[in-house]
């Protein structure tokens, strides 16, 4: 079975830069995620009274965190939904 390729790809954070390995071909969605997190940092540096990076960098992974679970939420209650309407059209069309 043959291996993933990986490239190495130098993206910015926090103003320096940081070199990470990705797979073949999501070179770009690394780069983005990185502006991605890049502008909720600063984002977070303006809102609050937050200046140091880190907490601000902490403040910006909460941020996404919660995003993630929320998102993640609202799949599971879609699953189900779409569950129980696959049920309810299995009852119906079961003689």
């Amino acid at each position: 079975m043959a291996t993933p390729q990986s490239q190495r790809v130098t993206v910015e954070l926090l103003g320096k830069e940081h070199e990470f390995s990705c797979p073949e071909g999501q070179e770009k969605a690394l780069v983005g995620a990185a502006q991605h997190l890049n502008d909720l940092v600063e984002q977070m540096k303006q809102r609050t009274a937050v200046r140091n990076e880190q907490k601000a960098l902490l403040m910006a992974a909460l941020h996404l965190s919660h995003e993630l679970l929320e998102v993640k939420s609202q799949q599971a209650k879609q699953e189900q939904q779409h569950d129980s309407l696959i049920d309810k059209l299995s009852q119906h069309l079961d003689p």
